[in-house]
């Protein structure tokens, strides 16, 4: 998995209960877009994260 700082991500719920996580990458850490990866989520939290398969990114407009 690649991504760029800017580039919006989704981490899925797991259940029916948990709703899906919206984010911002705002700092990639690993070499050439690899993981681990800086997210601020939308609620203000930030988290430092290895993408696992409910993960999902989409490209910024000036990644794109």
């Amino acid at each position: 998995m690649k991504a760029s700082q800017g580039d919006r991500i989704i981490v899925r719920g797991r259940t029916v209960e948990s709703s899906d996580r919206h984010g911002e990458i705002i700092e990639v850490r690993g070499v050439d877009g690899a993981p681990p990866y800086r997210v601020r989520f939308d609620d203000g939290h930030e988290s430092i994260i290895f993408p696992g398969g409910d993960f999902v990114v989409e490209a910024s407009q000036e990644s794109a």
